[in-house]
């Protein structure tokens, strides 16, 4: 269990790499990512009683699952589609 650390560490880094793509696709990628390393960052901090670390995970996926909602429901992306209202904003001068 001790070895959790490292996987999570990876996963961590690459859910980091895929969100800040351009891609849609590749970011709903990234968020599921960081999703999985959440949870492996659970197993990990209950096997060694690092409780802050734990209750840490579980803000993160919140504020990521919460991100994402505002994302799908402004119409910015998720699901693989195109980025048709950042797109909209830049037309009309704004950015987001």
């Amino acid at each position: 269990m001790g070895s959790l650390q490292w996987p999570a560490m990876v996963v961590t880094v690459a859910a980091s790499w895929l969100v800040a793509s351009q891609s849609s696709g590749r970011r709903t990628t990234g968020f599921w990512l960081f999703l999985v390393s959440n949870a492996l960052w659970v197993a990990w901090g209950l096997h060694t009683q690092a409780t802050a670390l734990v209750l840490l995970q579980f803000c993160l996926a919140a504020l990521n699952i919460r991100g994402a909602w505002k994302n799908d429901r402004n119409g910015k992306g998720g699901g693989g589609g195109t980025d048709k209202g950042d797109d909209d904003a830049a037309a009309r001068g704004r950015t987001s």
